[in-house]
């Protein structure tokens, strides 16, 4: 089976970090170009994964030989090339958020639908079996009756030149880690959950928020908190609480491939730990993209709109304090 050839669009820190070297020992995948608006910065990372270093951005979208491209640019600058991208044929993996509003979320996956191409955001700890394990204990009925969700996603401040903090960019806190929580209470309580209040918080004279909480609720009252910030000690985690007991889960959002999870399980009986196999979730994530062009099997993304859709709703609803 011929390679899925895909195009690196952009030298940013996550693609170099954790993208670009899963994707290189991937079977069935091929780095085909690394393409940059630096020429140098193309070049140095194209001679580390012994590829074609491309200069602009549309460059890459001219060439034949690219299938697919991964887009891990700034948040506003998402949509406009997703749009190209589709629009010279090619399937993309775009980093979260998959645009910065509902609207545009909705007419992108949209234009993909009917150009028969695949179109997937990159929230990759959705694919790390760590969930799979907490589904089944929840499944199963190790806490009872679901009563309450809460997850916490926040890291320490950046440099202030950082494009977290530029509004021109689409930084803040809740496009860079609230869409952690917020997808996790959608996993776990129902896509159909509603946003009740939200808080967003500026700190240090930033034009972005760097701090927020949100406060979500299914249709019977099961609710939500989603935390979330850029200027905090590092956290990420979300515990499950049930009417029989609570499940705990720390590393969850951005575990390393070699991390061995363990689930804090708490009842009445007393409290386990349970150790959980190590996984890969940056390749198991860059498998399933390649896995959904293989087959044309196009994913429906109707988590994707919904999980926009609560992101501008939870940026309307806000109140909003400076510090």
């Amino acid at each position: 089976m011929a390679p899925l050839r895909i195009g690196i669009m952009g030298c940013a820190s996550i693609a170099v970090r954790k993208v670009l070297p899963a994707m290189a020992s991937l079977p069935g995948t091929e780095i085909a170009a690394i393409a940059s608006r630096d020429a140098g910065k193309a070049a140095e990372i194209a001679r580390a994964h012994g590829c074609r270093a491309i200069e602009g951005y549309s460059a890459l979208l001219d060439l034949d030989d690219v299938d697919a491209v991964y887009l891990p640019l700034p948040n506003a600058e998402h949509a406009g090339w997703i749009d190209r991208a589709l629009a010279a044929g090619k399937h993309v993996l775009a980093e979260k958020p998959l645009t910065t509003s509902a609207s545009r979320t909705r007419e992108l996956i949209a234009a993909a639908r009917a150009a028969g191409l695949v179109l997937m955001e990159n929230v990759m700890f959705l694919h790390h079996s760590q969930h799979v394990a907490v589904r089944k204990l929840l499944a199963d009925g190790a806490i009872g009756e679901l009563r309450a969700f809460h997850a916490a996603f926040a890291v320490p401040p950046r440099p202030p030149g950082d494009i977290r903090h530029r509004a021109d960019l689409g930084g803040g806190a809740l496009l860079d880690t609230g869409v952690y929580p917020v997808r996790a209470a959608m996993t776990f309580l129902g896509s159909e959950v509603d946003v009740v209040a939200a808080v967003l918080t500026r700190r240090h004279g930033h034009p972005v928020e760097s701090a927020g909480q949100a406060l979500l609720s299914t249709a019977d009252g099961v609710s939500a908190s989603a935390t979330f910030g850029i200027d905090h000690a590092y956290r990420s985690s979300y515990e499950l609480w049930g009417s029989e007991g609570r499940i705990v889960l720390d590393h969850a959002f951005t575990p390393p491939a070699g991390h061995v999870p363990v689930l804090r399980l708490e009842r009445r009986s007393g409290a386990e730990e349970i150790p959980l196999p190590p996984d890969d979730q940056v390749a198991n994530t860059l498998a399933a993209f390649a896995a959904a062009v293989r087959s044309g099997r196009l994913p429906d993304n109707d988590d994707v709109l919904r999980q926009a859709v609560l992101v501008d709703d939870i940026r309307t609803r806000a109140k909003r304090y400076a510090s």
